[in-house]
């Protein structure tokens, strides 16, 4: 029978023989958010279109282009989750997280849903690792983040990225600087897209991430944010590089980074490797001190970053790390004849509630063919039972690796001291 479809264009399953990979990945990043104070967030997969169109901007890439917004059968827009930072700060907003105190530092690791072109390490349904952080405006803030996230990327064993900073200033000295872009852009009209003539008039910031090659080589001249920078903001960003220099991360400065998302404010960051070709950028966010009174919250400062877990393990694989293997199972039980199936399956069930990773033949095969099975699964011991071992109540414990054979005393206490190295009763 011929199957009916694949997976949609820009989805992937994670088979049973690479999750793994995924669980170390995750682990490693829960114990990275953990060391620096955050806790875990959970948000609904999909939220109130309005939501995003009035944090992420009506004039980006996203919300112009990406989102899978449908009407649901009340009639309501509803969009799936394009980005996390809007989902939390709804979150921190309707549920007054502000009420026990800030800071509030959250993590998260959750898909989003973006219908662009696939891309190396980014899918329509791509998985996030997320940190936002409210409450604080001062630069010791972008310090932390920015240092955790060079923490869990070194963690996970990855090497030669470079991390790029900029200001992209506040709202008191933004304004100078889109009159310039604005003026600039104005004396390119001919070799703008119509998406970028429309941003020009509304937010000419935008025109700096567009991917249209065309714009993309007009923007290479155009004016440098950080030539207007007000002196709070200079202040800001001289300050987070100080702290970075004392904490030991090497960086750079990129004025070119906008990140492409109409909330963010002051300092931007990213974290580049030039493992998967042009693509890559690895981790990136920045500060959104508007975001939560945007959304109808009180003006209450934040910042974060987003990390792409698919993109993470490409470049893992690119650079020779290896992810550990788990340790597959502990123990495989051959039954012999009808008399041993059910005392196998109880002392297979035994076994299992002491934390012995056990597994047996369900598939009718011979004693040779348990032993090729035992073997392809990684099964560290191997016991046969059958007549005798029953009659006798003692069992052969046999280590797959070296061969070496012990006589242990059939019941599951003592099977399961053996397989953890302790001294058996039989």
């Amino acid at each position: 029978m011929a199957l009916l479809t694949g997976a949609p264009r820009g989805t992937k399953d994670v088979l049973p023989s690479e999750v793994y990979q995924w669980h170390y990945m995750e682990e490693t990043l829960r114990k990275a958010a953990a060391d620096f104070g955050f806790s875990e967030i959970r948000f609904p997969t999909f939220e109130h279109t309005e939501l995003f169109l009035r944090s992420v901007g009506d004039t980006t890439d996203v919300v112009q282009k990406e989102m899978y917004t449908f009407t649901d059968k009340g009639g309501r827009s509803i969009t799936l989750r394009p980005e996390g930072t809007a989902s939390v700060a709804r979150s921190f907003v309707e549920h007054s997280l502000f009420g026990a105190g800030l800071p509030v530092k959250v993590y998260y690791i959750a898909p989003n849903f973006r219908y662009e072109k696939p891309q190396a390490g980014r899918l329509r349904e791509h998985h996030q690792f997320g940190v936002e952080y409210f409450g604080s405006e001062r630069p010791e803030a972008e310090a932390e983040v920015i240092g955790l996230a060079d923490t869990f990327l070194r963690r996970l064993g990855l090497k030669d990225l470079h991390v790029q900073l900029n200001s992209i200033g506040c709202r008191e000295c933004r304004p100078a600087y889109h009159a310039a872009l604005k003026e600039y852009f104005e004396a390119h009209r001919e070799s703008l897209c119509p998406t970028c003539l429309e941003r020009m008039e509304r937010n000419p910031l935008r025109i700096l991430d567009c991917k249209n090659e065309s714009c993309a080589k007009v923007a290479e001249n155009a004016p440098v944010g950080l030539d207007y920078l007000c002196d709070d903001c200079r202040d800001h960003f001289e300050a987070v590089q100080t702290y970075l220099k004392e904490m030991g991360i090497a960086f750079s400065i990129n004025p070119r980074i906008v990140r492409g998302l109409d909330y963010y404010v002051r300092t931007v960051f990213e974290f580049v490797s030039d493992a998967i070709g042009a693509q890559g950028t690895v981790c990136g966010g920045g500060r959104y001190d508007g975001l939560v009174s945007a959304i109808g919250g009180k003006d209450v400062p934040g910042l974060g970053f987003g990390s792409g877990i698919e993109r993470l393990l490409l470049v893992m694989e690119a650079q020779g790390v290896e992810i550990p293997k788990p340790h597959g199972c502990d123990v495989f039980l051959a039954g012999l004849g009808d008399d041993a199936g059910l005392p196998v399956e109880k002392l297979i069930f035994q076994l299992r509630q002491l934390g012995i990773s056990v597994e047996r033949d369900t598939m009718g095969r011979g004693l040779k063919a348990q032993m090729k099975y035992a073997d392809r699964i990684g099964a560290k011991y191997t016991i046969v039972i059958g007549s005798n071992e029953l009659e006798e109540g003692t069992a052969n414990v046999k280590q797959m690796e070296t061969g070496e054979q012990t006589s242990c005393k059939l019941n599951a206490e003592d099977i399961a001291r053996l397989v953890r190295g302790e001294a058996c009763q039989g």
